[in-house]
């Protein structure tokens, strides 16, 4: 019975004093964090010397991420599944200032690779300060299409359970030396895009995942949690697991994806990512302005739904390319002004 009235009682209390907290509070609470975000850029990181481990280096966010730290003179451990490509992004790496970036083949959905990756990171330089967490894959299919559900477990696996492994090797190394973690997020994980259920899934996964090691870490290890729009990558290139779960590029599903919504310049992100870690910034999303669809999510969820479904589905039994969002792009041919031109003249991401 008491349990029932404390109930009744929050349910009473808690919407009214939490509106007037906003009210109150939330003006004073962004003045305060506008001034520590001028501090943050005062005293801003210098990452020259430190060691950083990019995870996806081969191509996109993270291979402009290692540019970004090189050209600031970190010392880089790159990993990613393409050798060849990422020796590329090492010597280019170096090139661009960092004194020493060494390329590991590996999966980081593979807890084996990911512990290779972590132990030669300290063999070779004897500690870890940053730990970037960036490697992903997308799928582009409805889910009841899905041939065999199982075949897109890579997903999770690399998205969710690749950023796991490496933090759980690399956090006691991070401890020593006060370090941090930069995770690329996904604005999908609340702008749920239809035929992305299962990435949308995993980058909803990854920041619930991060959000509680801000408090399991304390102030050890900090925590810059990243959350793009559509930048220019492999994914903005057409790349996806398709509904038989087999690696595919299609520019034509691309285009029915990412639909009308502007790609961002990916060595703009990449700066800004790395410029928002030094700052010791906890949350960025790049675009910035890509951030007021959470805001719509939040309080306007029904238009944000029906706003999807106008655009990204197409009538049952129709192609995906039948989507609104798709024909309009075919037909005024905005392509050209929204899109950034690698990805609409690039013959398609990196295979090696």
């Amino acid at each position: 019975m008491m349990l029932e009235l404390i109930h009744k009682f929050l349910n009473l209390v808690a919407p009214p004093f939490t509106f007037f907290s906003l009210l109150f509070l939330w003006p004073p609470f962004e003045v305060y964090k506008f001034f520590i975000s001028i501090l943050g850029s005062v005293f801003a990181e210098d990452v020259a010397g430190k060691v950083v481990i990019i995870t996806g280096a081969s191509s996109g966010i993270g291979e402009h991420l290692a540019y970004e730290y090189a050209k600031r003179g970190a010392r880089l451990v790159l990993a990613a599944r393409r050798k060849v490509s990422l020796q590329e992004v090492a010597n280019r790496a170096v090139e661009l200032g960092s004194p020493d970036a060494i390329a590991i083949q590996a999966d980081v959905s593979n807890l084996d690779d990911c512990r290779r990756i972590v132990d030669q990171t300290i063999s070779r330089f004897g500690c870890l300060d940053h730990l970037v967490n960036n490697a992903g894959m997308a799928t582009f299919s409805l889910f009841e299409d899905v041939e065999d559900v199982t075949s897109l477990r890579s997903v999770m696996d690399i998205n969710f359970w690749g950023s796991v492994y490496m933090t759980h090797l690399a956090a006691p190394h991070l401890r020593r030396n006060n370090g941090r973690i930069v995770v690329i997020s996904s604005s999908a994980g609340w702008l749920s895009s239809p035929r992305m259920s299962l990435y949308n899934a995993s980058k909803a996964a990854m920041s619930q995942f991060f959000e509680t090691l801000r408090i399991e870490l304390g102030p050890d290890i900090k925590i810059t949690l990243v959350t793009p729009g559509f930048i220019e990558s492999e994914l903005t290139q057409g790349k996806h697991l398709n509904k038989a779960g087999r690696q595919e590029v299609s520019t034509d599903m691309r285009d029915v994806q990412v639909n009308i919504i502007p790609v961002g310049k990916v060595d703009a992100c990449a700066k800004a990512i790395v410029n928002s870690a030094c700052r010791g910034e906890r949350y960025l999303t790049e675009p910035a302005w890509f951030k007021v669809t959470r805001w719509w999510k939040e309080f306007f969820p029904e238009v944000v739904e029906y706003t999807n479904l106008l655009l990204y589905m197409s009538s049952p039994g129709s192609p995906p390319q039948e989507a609104l969002g798709k024909k309009i792009l075919d037909s005024t041919g905005c392509q050209k002004i929204i899109y950034p031109e690698t990805i609409i003249n690039d013959q398609g991401p990196k295979t090696n």
